[in-house]
This record gives C-alpha cells, structure tokens and sequence, in this order.
C-alpha cells in the first residue's frame, strides 16, 4: 500500500481499480449532463460569456487566476501519483514504456494549460466563481484519474509501443496540441495592445472553422485516447467534445451574428463537417 492508498483511506489494489472505473462512469455522465446544459439551457458562463455576478454563478474572477486554479490539479496530481505510488506496484518503475509517453503527453499538456496559457491572456474578459469552482472538481478527478491509472493500474504489452494505433494516436496528440497552441497564439495576436472588442480570426485552421484552437484539442485527446485504448483514455476525448463543440459553435453563431461579412464557408469547429 503506497501513500495514494492511504489518502483513499487504505484501499485495496481491486477496489482501487474500480473506484477508478466508476469515476470513468461518473465522468461520462457529467459530460452528458454539461452537454445538455450548455447547448440546450445556458453557455457556460467564462470568456465573452461571462455574467454579472450572482448568487447563481457567483463572483466574477480574474481569467489568468481561475485558469491557473482550476487547472493546476491536472498537472500536480499525476506527479504526486508518480512520486508516491509504491515501486513494487508501479508501471512506470518496472520500465513500462508506454506508460511513461502517456503520462507525459498528459503532463506536458498540463504544464501548457496551467504554467503558460493562464499567463498569456489578454484582455478583461472574467470568470466566474462557479465556472472555476466546476473546472477545479473536473480537473483533480481527472488528474487522479489518469496518474493513478498510468503510474499503477495500466498494463501494455511492449508490442504495444509499435501498435499502430499507439504510434498514430500520440503523433495526433502533438499535432493537435501544435494546432491548439498556434491557434491560441493567432487569437491573442487579433488585438492590438489596448485594442477591445473581437475581430475576425484568420490563417491556419481558422480558414476552415472558427474555433482552430477547439479543433486543436479534440484532435490532440482524440490521439491520447487512441493511443491508450481504454475506459480511462476515453475520458479525455468525451471531456473535450463536451466542452469544445457547445463552445465552438456558439462562437461561430456569435461572429456570423457580429460580423455581416464574416466568411460562409466556415464550419463551427470542425473543418467541413460541423
């Protein structure tokens, strides 16, 4: 038993193991839940989005702060899981390779998300209480979730390294994660300093939909979850489709709305299909 174990109140290897496929479920069907909410009942309230404060939503919250607050968890509770797990139990000590690139590709896209991104925001737009309330929840699951599975619980066979859906997925993910960074890079980049307001994104991806940066995610989870093939991998790309394509096409409702000659061959997140 390792100090994770201890923290979960001492649970066995099996009951662990089930914990974490029952956080998968529960996982899912917050995604579900979110998805209803945000295209059916209310855009989730962050970014162009963000409401008056409320007893509902809560305090507006600076956007660099909240960013950083809710997804720090992802990034700091797979390396506990690392440091922590018992050696005798863990993946990535008995030279599970796979393992390793998997929760690397998890990492390295957390210290993107948390160490970089919340700091290279422009502009005032805030969040809100809630928003960051629920990201921070979603995010220490997942973080858990995926270092606990990586460092303990995941099996692979080394043939699995020259899979092709190994190689193809963790080749989607940093090229996802390339589209994502650039795309963010282009939007920040519209506005002048001490410019306001939105304008139309161009280049790139953002040719093809409006939401490049969105695109870009899906892809780069899409790959990790590919290249996992599993109940736990498959959170990711759920996650993401969720949250990305409610959000991506209430941005390109918002731009065909805002601008009369903003481009009809657009599609909302992804390129020629949505």
């Amino acid at each position: 038993m390792d100090g994770i174990s201890l923290l979960l109140g001492g649970l066995t290897h099996e009951e662990e193991s089930a914990f974490i496929n029952s956080l998968c479920f529960l996982l899912f069907v917050t995604f579900v839940g979110f998805v209803i909410f945000t295209v059916c009942i209310h855009q989730a309230p962050y970014g162009r989005y963000a409401r008056q404060p409320s007893w509902v939503w809560g305090c507006p919250i600076n956007a660099r702060t909240g960013w950083f607050i809710q997804e720090f968890p992802s990034l700091f509770i797979p390396i506990l899981c690392l440091l922590l797990v018992n050696q005798e139990e863990s993946k990535v000590h008995h030279g599970m390779t796979t393992n390793l690139i998997l929760l690397g590709c998890f990492i390295i896209h957390y210290i993107q998300r948390a160490l970089i991104y919340p700091f290279l925001i422009r502009g005032n737009s805030p969040t809100t209480c809630l928003a960051v309330l629920v990201a921070l929840v979603l995010c220490i699951v997942d973080g858990y979730v995926h270092g606990r599975y990586l460092t303990k619980f995941a099996s692979y066979d080394e043939d699995w390294l020259y899979d092709p859906r190994f190689i193809c997925g963790v080749f989607l993910f940093f090229v996802g994660m390339a589209i994502n960074v650039y795309s963010d890079h282009t939007l920040r980049n519209l506005r002048k300093p001490n410019e306001t307001g939105y304008k139309i994104p161009r280049g790139g991806l953002f040719e093809y939909v409006s939401g490049a940066n969105f695109f870009g995610e899906i892809v780069e989870w899409v790959g990790y979850g590919l290249a996992s093939w599993s109940l736990v991998g498959l959170t990711m790309p759920v996650l993401t489709l969720s949250n990305t394509i409610p959000r991506g096409i209430h941005h390109h409702r918002y731009y065909m709305e805002k601008f009369e000659h903003y481009p009809k061959n657009r599609k909302a997140v992804i390129p020629f299909i949505l």
